[in-house]
């Protein structure tokens, strides 16, 4: 577990857990604006596709994190 925690990967899943799924109820915020572009985003305003951005952005840190190790292990 030390090791996990020392890793380049416990921050962005600690951040992607956290901030990219708050609020958590009554769903995570970020699958109602998923839901809302998939349904066409009618409404969507600007602060909408901020929040959007904004929510999405620490998953996207956490891809690119394990996509990072993945390549560094398959190297090795």
């Amino acid at each position: 577990m030390n090791s996990f925690l020392k890793s380049n990967l416990f921050t962005p899943l600690l951040i992607s857990l956290t901030l990219g799924l708050a609020p958590f109820t009554p769903e995570p915020h970020l699958f109602g604006k998923i839901r809302w572009v998939m349904g066409g985003g009618v409404g969507m305003a600007g602060m909408d596709v901020f929040d959007l951005f904004l929510h999405g952005a620490p998953w996207i840190w956490l891809l690119y994190s394990v996509g990072k190790s993945l390549s560094a292990s398959a190297k090795k």
